[in-house]
């Protein structure tokens, strides 16, 4: 099987995945609540009429089935419903939201990534040596240090006591960029994908630029330290699983250099169970890392989730939880092309 025909057969699977998720999202958004309320407001609902009128207007008086292919309707449609949290329609609140999240996901999943399988890749090859241990205590601390205790330890030390002892600040508590340079009219750097450093580059513009990663630095920070400790963790399993297969041995019998073993031989196919995590992982970091958005006021996914939920914000929680759902399965479908292009034998079907 080539390789597109192993693409187009994945995202023939993925429909019936998405199709299953926006009838339990659906079900879900009925048994809670009443769907129109987000409709009515306070003068509206002392008037039977106003009510009655409503209920009619979005189809809420007809039978469940009959409202779910309405919804799914106005799905393809791009209509998702109006958010009171945010005071948009959905997809304009998601459009608005998910930019800020995406930035953030991406640079915490890099710096991730970045040190993560190198780290994993030395334990291994010094086992039970002392730089094992240490990296073995790192990923340790990783998976058990709450998020939000970590931001908010980062930014106390980076940013309160630093300002206290040096008079000046390391780094900005909270937000995405000075509010001078991005954005509003006249700005420096213009609103062109709503990336602030893709934006800043597109512009020129390079104390945007270094002002969009100054802001992005603790909350990336927070977000990848947990990250990168199951990377750490899944990569140094791997790699020492790999290391003792037959075709290392053989490679070094036969007087390869170990850096050419562990580079060519052994890192490329321990890559091959990690790249779950690192998959996953990412999935996970664009649904919205709430705490950490909460934290460093960072205007994403996550601090809006959740204030529609805590004001029981229907439209809002469906359409959070079909783009949560959306990014998982893309999450998993690079996955899975991943893996048939780290190793033939999975898109071939051996």
């Amino acid at each position: 099987m080539k390789l597109w025909e192993y693409i187009v057969r994945r995202l023939l699977l993925l429909i019936p995945v998405l199709l299953g998720v926006s009838i339990i999202t659906f079900a879900l958004t009925r048994a809670v609540g009443d769907p129109a309320a987000i409709y009515i407001d306070e003068r509206c609902s002392l008037n039977p009429a106003c009510v009655a009128s409503i209920y009619h207007r979005y189809g809420f008086d007809l039978p469940i089935p009959l409202q779910y292919i309405r919804y799914m309707q106005a799905l393809f449609a791009g209509d998702l419903g109006y958010s009171r949290t945010a005071k948009l329609p959905v997809s304009e609140a998601i459009a608005a939201f998910f930019p800020a999240t995406f930035e953030l996901a991406t640079a915490s999943m890099i710096l991730a990534v970045v040190f993560a399988i190198p780290l994993g890749v030395i334990s291994a090859t010094k086992r039970d040596r002392p730089i094992d241990h240490a990296t073995r205590i790192f990923a340790l601390s990783g998976v058990s240090v709450p998020v939000f205790w970590l931001a908010l330890m980062l930014k106390w030390t980076l940013y309160l006591r630093a300002f206290e002892l040096f008079g000046t600040s390391i780094f900005p508590p909270q937000g995405r960029s000075e509010s001078s340079l991005y954005g509003v009219p006249g700005a420096p750097v213009p609103a062109v994908t709503k990336l602030y450093t893709i934006d800043a580059i597109l512009a020129g513009n390079w104390q945007g630029l270094g002002d969009a990663l100054w802001h992005l630095a603790l909350p990336s920070i927070t977000l990848a330290f947990g990250t990168m400790a199951v990377i750490t963790r899944m990569m140094r399993s791997s790699m020492l699983e790999v290391l003792n297969q037959e075709y290392i041995k053989t490679a070094r019998s036969k007087g390869l250099d170990e850096r050419v073993v562990i580079k060519k031989h052994a890192r490329r196919n321990a890559l091959i169970p990690t790249t779950t995590v690192i998959g996953l992982a990412f999935g996970g970091l664009l649904g919205g890392a709430v705490l950490t958005e909460t934290v460093f006021a960072w205007p994403g996914l996550g601090q809006w989730s959740a204030s529609a939920i805590t004001q029981t914000d229907n439209a809002a929680i469906m359409g959070f939880t079909l783009l949560a759902a959306v990014v998982y399965v893309l999450a998993n479908l690079a996955v899975d092309i991943l893996y048939a292009y780290l190793d033939p034998r999975i898109r071939l079907g051996e």
